[in-house]
């Protein structure tokens, strides 16, 4: 067996999934440890906050959403998706940038540009190239929204290093984390609980269209009049509420696997009511509990359930929680409840708040790289290939 051929290169989730796992276990607390004196910060000519946001976005968020549409678009246009070679290079160029963004202040500007980008305008144009070659086999209609979101993804990671305009770099990233939660949420848990409860959620294409139009508006809030973006929060918010109720919390919420996906829906509409609310309640939150709201409450919270669902069901095992991932859950649960909840209730602890809400992370997905990695590296246990 070649490299190329092993089981790790065949899908994308496999590297990628393993990467997440590992970038989420180590860098919210290589930044608890930064943030607290412990460790020198990284190399760089731009700031500590600056490297972890760009991080945690670009970093462990593309990790994930990089894997889930590697996966996820060779089955909407039913082709073979990128596999051996093209997989390797792009896992490569994940980790050259890692080491790229720990380093800059060592690097010549271009050199952190083409380390800095190369994994994300390759895997973007990979993705917007099946879309567009296959569109006429495309399984779902609004994909034309990637085909928009992703070259924006471009545009907000270098914002990001810009020691001006950082703070539009990482509204616009959060924006586009929305809109893919929001597509990942209609599809998946349509099916999910068609499957788990055989009943049908409100699926109504001018609300849902209107919902993802708002959504992608947010994605510019940064330069937007305050009371603009605000009232556009407010009105997403209000509509993605409105559909809550319609989606059958009552039965999800019976089961954490499921419940934790209603969670993180809650948490994004959560961060929308604080931005909306922003213009008279900002600075009465004790730390960036905007951004963090979504980090911990939608990306904390959907991705570890999501790592366990595809890495099961994708490896040819039956997809059933057992108490191991349940208790990942739960931990993650309370890594939004130290980092958002507690800091508001006890801000002089609000270190080691930090603190904790890292441990919270390291030990989940310690626990989800120990247990999920193995299934990643090898063969499906159902004898297919992929």
């Amino acid at each position: 067996m070649t490299i190329s051929n092993h089981p790790l290169w065949l899908v994308g989730f496999r590297p990628f999934f393993a990467l997440a796992c590992l970038a989420g276990l180590s860098l919210p607390m290589l930044w608890a440890l930064i943030f607290s004196g412990t460790l020198p910060a990284p190399t760089t000519t731009f700031s500590s906050i600056q490297w972890h946001a760009h991080e945690m976005f670009f970093g462990f968020g593309w990790a994930v959403l990089g894997g889930f549409l590697l996966t996820s678009t060779k089955n909407w246009v039913n082709q073979r998706g990128y596999h051996g070679r093209a997989l390797i290079f792009i896992v490569s160029a994940w980790l050259l940038e890692r080491v790229g963004m720990w380093f800059e202040g060592m690097l010549s500007p271009a050199v952190f540009r083409i380390s800095n980008n190369l994994f994300l305008v390759s895997i973007v144009v990979m993705l917007a190239w099946t879309l567009i070659k296959y569109r006429q086999d495309d399984s779902y209609r609004d994909n034309y929204l990637f085909l928009i979101i992703l070259p924006l993804f471009l545009v907000s990671k270098n914002l990001m290093v810009s020691s001006d305009y950082f703070q539009f770099g990482w509204v616009m990233a959060i924006g586009l984390f929305r809109m893919a939660f929001l597509v990942m949420f209609e599809r998946t848990l349509t099916q999910f609980m068609k499957n788990v409860f055989q009943v049908s959620i409100l699926r109504n294409p001018t609300l849902d269209g209107s919902i993802k139009l708002l959504a992608l508006s947010l994605v510019f809030a940064e330069p937007m009049p305050t009371p603009l973006a605000s009232g556009i929060s407010l009105l997403l918010a209000l509509l993605l509420i409105g559909r809550f109720f319609f989606w059958k919390p009552q039965l999800a919420l019976r089961r954490l696997d499921l419940g934790i996906m209603y969670l993180g829906y809650l948490a994004l509409v959560a961060q929308l009511l604080i931005n909306a609310s922003n213009p008279w309640l900002n600075g009465a939150w004790v730390g960036s509990v905007s951004v963090h709201v979504f980090t911990f409450g939608v990306m904390g919270l959907v991705i570890p359930a999501m790592l366990i669902r595809i890495s099961k069901g994708h490896t040819g095992r039956k997809v059933i929680f057992d108490r191991l991932d349940l208790w990942v859950l739960r931990i993650m649960i309370l890594g939004f409840i130290t980092r958002i909840v507690a800091p508001q209730l006890f801000p002089a602890a609000y270190i080691y708040w930090i603190d904790l809400a890292a441990m919270c992370w390291l030990t989940a997905f310690s626990i989800l790289a120990w247990r999920y990695i193995p299934y990643l590296v090898q063969m499906r246990v159902d004898g297919r290939e992929h």
